[in-house]
């Protein structure tokens, strides 16, 4: 009883906030006050070290889905379109005005003047249209190493198979006004253009440093020299990224509002407990998804701690292509085998929803009946017999030294649900994998792995942003062949919004649930902690959270 009247004491962002809030992703920072009378702001001279749980995996956006690595590059670099807190629609950012025409085909964008790219190069149409043609014709060699693409989830296809695109060209009208060109109606192309990936990065400094080129390791990943050292428009320079840390500065020349903070480092720290230990020896003045464990002494020291409403989705990932996960009954017999309810109790934030879908329940698509089939060990173990599943080894791998929104104690996570699958006369043969030893790169690849754990954390509120990435296409994660769901979702993501699209996505929700690819777990709510040097911070579902709108106490 006194956890729960402690838990009571943090701040929430509700869920008022969250239908709001929804669609932001890339910041959309507010351009100063331009009064006669107004004054010159202060010049920004405070230092904010952030607690992360990892170090980022490149500083590439365009080729990462990293979330970690998103909230570096949300400093650094922004997009053509951001997102209204007050109104959830879509905002001037690098794009101060845009119109669609009548069939949907074309977007044209009106660009702000006079923004220039951290190297001193200029902002421009030019500019614009080399980020949309990179992204278009990405070479085969770099899609197979970063399989994680966003302009892929998106858009459908590349320029080597033009026919299947969405995307179709981008046109230079004048020097601050392009033009989009899509092959088909896409309804939520604005809402997707907010999304880290479709930041815009110098085109100077990505020929320089050869963007496109992996050729480069870290931390056991392949990246371009490009992606240690990016540049964009955005209120933050890069300045280094050593084995401590990933340090940025404030843009002098920044055409918008550059806060108070001039210096910003991301500081890693593998467990949860050594973050609250961090804060509270005031080594960090902030850091990010709190644990259940940890959440109770937070209060009692009088930290604030701000809870984030649910926006991703932790699922176990069931990979067909490795037998005999290929039958659905194995795959029905892993879902009846995992205690979600259990699992939640344990390792996540109070008030963390079961999921039987992909979906959240406050976006439209969710359906309501979609069949989910329980917890029934009996029932798994009958299945099983009835499959003729003869106790073949299942791969399971795990991240470790990983804590994500949907994924708070991986470690534990795995073990819970690995002891629950024993239970019912799987064979499982725990894979662990270090996060920043290529853990996405493997699970998300085709390969041995037979069941794997990750999440989806959302980026705008629209049913495709979550079934479109997962479930648009065949992909190695899961080996999930259905082409009339692929069809199906095709479709909707052109369908205008309102009943016929809302429909559209239910039965596709309906139809992924009975095929089992994956097991979604849990819906879970995150939380940050604060120093008490933090007087506001800019907490956002999708995790659009630019340190210039951090207000530190005088």
């Amino acid at each position: 009883m006194a956890s729960s009247k402690i838990r009571r004491t943090a701040v929430r962002i509700g869920a008022g906030l969250l239908a709001l809030a929804l669609t932001s992703c890339t910041g959309a920072p507010n351009p100063p006050a331009t009064s006669a009378t107004s004054s010159a702001p202060a010049e920004p001279s405070a230092t904010f070290n952030f607690g992360t749980p990892s170090m980022p995996l490149g500083l590439d956006p365009a080729v990462t889905s990293d979330s970690e690595s998103y909230r570096v590059t949300r400093q650094i670099l922004e997009g053509l379109v951001g997102v209204d807190g007050a109104t959830g629609q879509p905002t001037p950012l690098l794009a101060t005005e845009w119109k669609n025409s009548e069939n949907g085909l074309s977007y044209d964008f009106t660009l702000r003047s006079k923004v220039l790219f951290h190297d001193g190069t200029p902002f421009d149409a030019a500019a614009v249209c080399a980020n949309f043609n990179r992204w278009f014709s990405f070479p085969a060699a770099l899609r197979q190493q970063a399989p994680g693409i966003s302009f892929k989830g998106i858009f459908k296809a590349y320029s080597d198979e033009p026919v299947f695109s969405i995307f179709k060209d981008c046109t230079v009208v004048s020097t601050d006004n392009v033009r989009i060109n899509l092959t088909r109606p896409y309804t939520g192309f604005l809402q997707a253009l907010t999304l880290p990936a479709f930041a815009m990065s110098s085109p100077t400094a990505m020929a320089a440093q050869k963007a496109d080129v992996l050729d480069q390791l870290r931390n056991g990943q392949a990246m371009s020299a490009y992606a240690g050292h990016p540049v964009g428009t955005g209120p933050y320079v890069f300045t280094s990224w050593d084995k401590d840390k990933v340090t940025l500065s404030t843009s002098k020349a920044y055409w918008g509002n550059r806060g108070q903070i001039a210096t910003v480092n991301f500081i890693p720290y593998d467990h949860a407990q050594t973050r609250q230990q961090a804060l509270l020896d005031g080594k960090i003045d902030a850091y990010d998804f709190v644990t259940p464990g940890t959440f109770d002494e937070l209060v009692k020291k009088g930290l604030p701690i701000i809870q984030r409403d649910p926006f991703s989705v932790m699922y176990v990932g069931i990979n067909q292509a490795v037998a005999p996960l290929d039958k659905l009954e194995v795959r029905q017999a892993i879902e009846l085998a995992i205690d979600k309810e259990t699992l939640i109790r344990k390792f996540f934030i109070d008030n963390t929803a079961q999921a039987s879908q992909f979906v959240p329940p406050k976006l439209s698509g969710f359906n309501n009946n979609a069949p989910a089939l329980g917890y029934d060990p009996k029932k798994a173990k009958d299945l099983l017999e009835k499959a003729g599943y003869k106790g073949e080894e299942l791969k399971f791998y795990y991240p470790l030294n990983a804590t994500r929104a949907y994924m708070p104690t991986p470690e534990k996570i795995y073990a819970e649900i690995s002891r629950q699958l024993v239970a019912v006369g799987l064979n499982i043969k725990p894979v662990p994998v270090d996060w920043e030893d290529g853990y996405l790169q493997k699970v998300q690849s085709p390969g041995d792995h037979a069941l794997h754990m990750l999440g989806w954390n959302g980026a705008y509120a629209d049913a495709d942003n979550f079934l479109g990435p997962l479930f648009g296409e065949s992909r190695g994660e899961f080996g999930y062949t259905d082409s009339d769901v692929f069809h199906r979702i095709e479709r909707a993501r052109g369908l205008p919004d309102g009943d016929a699209r809302n429909t559209q996505y239910q039965g596709i929700n309906a139809s992924i649930a009975a095929a089992v690819p994956a097991v979604p777990i849990a819906f879970p709510i995150s939380a940050l902690a604060l120093s008490d040097k933090v007087e506001s911070y800019p907490a956002s579902p999708v995790l659009n959270e630019v340190f210039t709108n951090v207000r530190l106490k005088p």
